[in-house]
């Protein structure tokens, strides 16, 4: 006895479809991702503060950080404390009339705080804002 045994196709992808799906999802991912700005290399706690008002600057300022583990950084670039007169001469050299302000963890110790304070107005730097938290 002869048995009829139908050949077996092989199964079909239909690839432009699932290209269109893998389209579609690019793009949500694209349109749905949120892109963040620089973030900051050295955590610190600022201190709070009911006054604080937030002031829109014409330019970024320079911003010098003091972590509570007396670091010291001038734009997110170490420095130490015995070079931040000459690291600060040639930033205001390079970009003159750009301001400067103060970003001190609330653990920093104030010791430190006073001698950048001393050597910032050694440069020359009058006048120094501060970053905090409003409450």
């Amino acid at each position: 006895m002869k048995f009829y045994t139908r050949q077996r196709r092989l199964p079909a992808v239909i690839i432009v479809s699932l290209i269109d799906i893998l389209a579609i999802l690019l793009i949500f991912v694209i349109v749905t991702t949120t892109f963040r700005r620089d973030q900051p290399e050295v955590v610190i706690k600022l201190p709070e503060a009911r006054s604080a008002v937030a002031v829109p600057a014409a330019s970024e300022p320079m911003v010098l950080t003091i972590s509570e583990k007396e670091e010291i950084f001038l734009d997110r670039k170490p420095v130490a404390l015995e070079e931040l007169k000459h690291a600060l001469g040639a930033e205001l050299a390079a970009t003159p009339g750009r301001s400067l302000a103060i970003n001190a963890d609330t653990k920093a110790p104030f010791g430190l705080i006073i001698k950048v304070l001393d050597i910032l107005k050694a440069s020359g730097i009058q006048n120094i804002p501060a970053f905090m938290e409003k409450k």
